[in-house]
């Protein structure tokens, strides 16, 4: 084109003006002019241009070396004396303005050598212009500054943290130019700053931890750390990386709280226990938010819940045990005070509850300790009582009339519910039903009931936790509802049948054998009245169901009598085995102990019951020769014509017959074996082989949730399992067991 070669000194030279003017400008010592005109700027590009085009002599390579030789000389010359000469915030500010003032060199330099960066850079695969720029601060400046710079940084933090105000801007540009230098990679501001800004924060708050650990008690020091973290979240935010706020918040975590978590928990007057004794759910919510994310101080803060919790619980135990040893007459799982222990280990749940919900946040870790501690004491035996019993009597006085609770219908709903959730701490939950069957037969059979939907209720709160608990009680409350069907057709024949006028009102409840509790009969020899309307039933329950047959148990049999006293006639509710004995009055003044027993049919040990009841207990309505407080074989009897009472009906106690809890602890026993040997059937029909330890755990572990079954229990079932050639061991290993289909 027949353009001027130009030679390499003279066109540096001219480039050497522009880029001195540059530096001018920078340093602010122009005195002129303080920008590029476009002519000027036209001619510098213009002679890199020819410079890096011309054929001969082509000059890319050395304007790229002189490109970055030209700014280290600037950095060295003029950066470097210029910050390392400073200290303090200083140091940091001209740090900062350097910094900006060389992105800028490197941004109008780029564009002056910009050809370079289009062919010669590309072609040769080497560092962008840009790159080059920012390497030389950061060879030149910063790895000789940096040390420095991180030290009043971290000056600076830590005067805030004592209170001091601080020029927050200039930090946060500080640590954008330790991101900045790393030209897209974190390493520079990670090992540079980050890891002595993390490393200097836990020095701090180690030193505060050590003061404040002395100073303070365990709700003090916990306000300090949990404004300490709040305030090093904030300042993370402001002027630190994104990244780095989890590792700074987790150094000073690991100052404040973990390595002090064992001194904070345990403190004696103020740790987690001396808050649970107090009450204090402010303090408790805020330890357990600080403990939240860590592990050993959260399981720390639950074993100490346990064992407070469990602490509590035992001493309600040993309170009703204390309690059981003063009222002789008190029975554990009846009276009041196996019901105070339940209502005080309801409140204890409530309470621990809301703990456990509220101030931990419903954590697994305190719902877990929950369980653990309320299995603890909710399966202790109170004066010779179990818990299952317990209970049991407890949500007997709440469903039948007449409850000493005195509830409305929503808060025996609510505490039906309470209970529920008290249920899976249980350990013999076969037995607890046991019971429960028991004393609903009686609230059904003597119409006690309070309400059939808090039956239902119940039942279906029991039934949750599986194992077929209530199939009979279901089917007893069935047979309730039938046993009104039945007695209205009863009635229906009886008007049906003119030649028969028993002259007595009389109803039976018809109930199917094997779903309810079994009952000690007696054949008595019942008063003529009576045999007419049992005769009269049993007609009419053969023309109904011909397959069927009755069986009679008196001794649940209830009768109104009228007693003609002197003094007044009064009604009697006694049991139908009293009934006959007294209607024997009707034709004989005097009868002896051994008359009675004869016209009656019943054993001595039952006729020595029923004549206690009715002369040496509270209602004396026959007198005893002689009067002693016991019966004798040898006494006679008269009816007490004179006795009276205040009340017009009053209804006669019979003592049990049996010792209710002794049958119901027998029956369960019984049926627990049949149960074993279900599950040992159920485990050998899936696995077909198994060996001995591993078929003791699946039995064990299917069984749990209903009882927790001896291993000695479950030995000897499987011991009558192959004797009954259901399994056979193996021939060659004993300890190996086979299914035989």
């Amino acid at each position: 084109m027949g353009s001027k070669v130009i030679y390499f000194d003279k066109g540096w030279s001219s480039l050497q003006e522009g880029i001195t003017k540059l530096t001018k400008i920078l340093e602010g010592a122009t005195g002129g002019s303080c920008h590029f005109s476009p002519d000027e700027y036209m001619a510098i590009y213009s002679t890199i241009y020819d410079m890096c085009t011309q054929n001969s002599p082509n000059y890319s390579q050395q304007l790229y070396d002189k490109y970055g030789a030209s700014l280290k000389d600037y950095a060295a010359a003029a950066v470097l004396p210029a910050i390392a000469g400073k200290h303090g915030e200083f140091m940091l500010r001209d740090f900062v303005r350097r910094w900006g003032n060389h992105k800028v060199m490197v941004r109008w330099m780029s564009h002056f050598f910009s050809y370079l960066d289009m062919w010669f850079v590309a072609s040769r695969s080497l560092k962008k212009l840009r790159v080059v720029g920012l390497v030389v601060f950061r060879d030149c400046v910063f790895e000789k500054v940096k040390r420095n710079v991180v030290s009043c940084l971290v000056m600076l933090v830590d005067r805030e943290r004592e209170g001091e105000q601080i020029d927050r801007g200039l930090v946060k540009n500080v640590v954008d130019a330790f991101v900045e230098v790393g030209m897209g990679e974190m390493g520079v501001y990670e090992e540079d700053f980050e890891a002595v800004m993390v490393a200097s924060s836990g020095e701090y708050y180690s030193r505060k931890a050590a003061s404040w650990i002395v100073e303070d008690s365990s709700p003090g020091y916990m306000v300090k750390a949990e404004e300490c973290l709040r305030k090093e979240k904030e300042r993370a935010s402001v002027y630190m990386h994104s990244s780095s706020e989890e590792r700074l918040v987790e150094s000073v975590e690991h100052e404040l709280l973990v390595v002090r978590a064992r001194e904070l928990i345990d403190m004696e007057d103020s740790g987690c226990r001396a808050l649970l004794c107090g009450d204090k759910l402010e303090d408790l919510s805020r330890m357990f938010r600080l403990y939240r994310n860590i592990p050993q101080g959260l399981e720390r803060m639950g074993n100490v819940f346990r064992q407070y919790v469990t602490d509590e619980g035992k001493a309600l135990v040993q309170q009703a045990e204390d309690a059981a040893g003063r009222e002789q007459g008190s029975r554990g799982g009846g009276g009041e005070v196996g019901l105070t222990l339940v209502r005080r280990i309801l409140e204890l749940h409530d309470k621990y509850s809301a703990y456990a919900n509220s101030c931990f946040m419903n954590h697994s870790v305190f719902h877990k300790a929950l369980k653990e501690a309320f299995d603890v004491f909710c399966n202790k035996y109170v004066a010779g009582s179990s818990s299952a019993e317990i209970l049991a009597g407890y949500c007997d006085n709440l469903l039948r009339k007449g409850s000493s609770e005195k509830l409305s219908d929503e808060a025996i709903e609510e505490t039906l519910e309470k209970v529920a959730k008290l249920l899976p701490y249980y350990d013999e939950k076969d037995l607890l039903a046991g019971f429960c069957r028991r004393k609903l037969a009686r609230r059904l059979l003597f119409d006690r009931s309070a309400s059939e939907d808090h039956e239902q209720s119940f039942l279906t709160k029991l039934k949750q936790q599986g194992g077929g608990l209530t199939s009979r009680m279901e089917i007893m409350i069935q047979d309730m509802t039938m046993v009104k069907e039945k007695q209205t057709k009863f009635e229906q024949y009886l008007g049906t049948n003119l030649n028969f006028k028993p002259g007595i009102a009389f109803s039976v409840t018809v109930l199917r054998t094997g779903c309810w509790p079994s009952y000690k009969s007696s054949a008595i020899n019942l008063p003529g009245e009576m045999v007419k309307c049992v005769e009269m039933f049993k007609q009419f329950f053969s023309s109904e169901k011909k397959d069927s047959k009755l069986s009679w148990i008196y001794s649940l049999g209830t009768c109104n009598l009228v007693g003609k006293f002197e003094p007044k006639p009064l009604e009697l509710v006694v049991s139908t085995y009293q009934a006959a004995l007294l209607l024997l009055f009707n034709h004989s003044d005097r009868l002896t102990f051994s008359e009675i027993s004869t016209q009656l049919n019943l054993s001595n040990e039952d006729v020595d019951r029923l004549l206690t009841s009715l002369s040496c207990a509270k209602y004396k309505i026959l007198v005893k020769e002689p009067n002693t407080k016991t019966v004798k074989p040898e006494d006679s009897f008269v009816f007490n014509s004179k006795f009276t009472d205040r009340m017009r009906k009053i209804k006669i106690p019979l003592p049990p017959m049996v010792d209710e809890k002794k049958k119901v602890t027998e029956d369960v026993e019984k049926e627990r074996k049949y149960v074993i040997d279900a599950a040992l059937v159920r485990i050998m029909k899936s696995r077909k082989v198994l060996g001995h330890q591993k078929l003791i755990m699946e039995c064990v572990e299917m069984l749990q949730p209903i009882f927790r079954p001896d291993v000695k229990a479950i030995k000897k079932r499987i011991e009558n399992l192959i004797a009954g050639e259901y399994l056979e061991r193996d021939k060659e290993d004993s300890s190996i067991f086979k299914y035989l289909a």
